[in-house]
């Protein structure tokens, strides 16, 4: 619920007084039912209104024109029946026939180029309506099927016509398991699969625990895909200027009080903050909230730490909440060993997304 503000006695260099203050996300524990992970498998608001036609090419990269291509027909081909026949009255029983070839496309490249603009372009442009169609990241996937269960996921899945999962990772050797056996079920009832990921399908897993182990798996998840690589550059700084530097904490605090529906939190407490709330409510965690406010922004301690603000700052994003911030900047957060290491990917992108907010904030000072 948004914070009516009172800006009655307000003087310079002092902040409105708000009538209850901001909110702090610290102070929120959501709840999220299991029907709500299912209802919001839809792109974010972020992607609402976006299109093949508004995507914009680098003329430069070629491949990125050939994804637009290659997507709207992958889209068009999904138009008709279900491809295990799932809706239609059958008078003669009779099995339908395995898919033969990938029955999916996986947009490979770097961050910020636009692979979650295509995969939501996708789901608008696939001829079917929103029940049978699902979007979601790699992590509300997961979290789906601990909250339904593996058989209820499949159940509920098994009649879509396409799945486009966004920021495709894997993080662990269960992970690797659950996912691989999970888009077997569902390809062999004929749903089409899209997928994003800053890693080859057949490199997932690696740098982050022994994926040779998990050859088979790994392999198993490479063949339900056509690799599709999107080369360019991070288009949320292609010709723009630098993103800000950090505010002052009085900046930042003032700010908030003038804002309405801001949250106001500092960094090490909502750092501890996270890893009492499962991800897969972060994204209730900022329910109503316009902004973002943190103070004492600081490296992350530690990897588990990282990962955790790796799923806020996606969640941020999908919702384009403005993030400002005092303390160190945003490509400071991460030491040089996490930037080396095997989730690097994430890492950057999370920079990425938060540069993009914190330039989203700056207007909030000067209001």
């Amino acid at each position: 619920m948004s914070t009516s503000l009172s800006t009655s006695g307000y003087t310079s260099g002092r902040p409105p007084i708000a009538d209850a203050g901001p909110q702090a996300l610290c102070a929120r524990e959501p709840r999220v039912p299991a029907e709500r992970l299912v209802a919001e498998m839809v792109p974010p608001p972020r992607f609402d209104s976006v299109r093949f036609d508004t995507y914009n090419p680098d003329p430069a990269q070629p491949s990125q024109a050939e994804a637009v291509t290659v997507l709207s027909g992958f889209a068009a081909g999904l138009g008709g029946a279900h491809a295990s026949g799932a809706g239609k009255k059958r008078w003669f029983s009779k099995k339908p026939a395995a898919p033969t070839g990938p029955r999916g496309v996986y947009l490979d490249g770097g961050y910020g180029v636009g692979k979650t603009h295509l995969l939501a372009s996708l789901w608008h442009a696939t001829p079917a309506e929103p029940a049978l169609k699902a979007f979601g990241t790699f992590v509300e996937l997961t979290n789906l099927v601990g909250a339904l269960g593996f058989q209820q996921t499949v159940q509920t899945l098994g009649g879509h016509r396409l799945l486009c999962i966004d920021e495709f990772e894997l993080d662990d050797p269960g992970d690797t398991v659950l996912v691989s056996s999970l888009l077997s079920r569902l390809v062999e009832q004929g749903v089409a699969l899209a997928a994003t990921s800053n890693t080859l399908p057949g490199k997932l897993g690696e740098g982050r625990f022994a994926a040779a182990d998990f050859l088979r798996e790994i392999q198993g998840l490479s063949a339900h895909f056509r690799p599709l690589r999107i080369d360019g550059q991070d288009y949320r700084h292609r010709g723009l200027p630098e993103a800000p530097a950090p505010f002052s904490d009085e900046q930042v605090t003032k700010a908030a009080y003038a804002t309405d529906g801001a949250s106001l939190d500092d960094f090490p407490g909502l750092l501890e903050h996270l890893a009492r709330v499962h991800p897969s409510r972060y994204s209730a965690l900022t329910d109503q909230i316009t902004a973002v406010c943190l103070t004492d922004v600081g490296p992350v301690p530690d990897q588990s730490t990282a990962l955790r603000l790796v799923v806020l700052a996606d969640r941020l994003y999908d919702r384009e909440i403005p993030v400002l911030a005092s303390g160190v900047p945003f490509d400071r957060l991460f030491s040089e060993e996490m930037l080396n290491g095997g989730y690097r990917k994430k890492y950057f992108r999370a920079i990425s997304r938060l540069t993009a907010l914190a330039r989203d904030a700056k207007p909030l000072v000067s209001q």
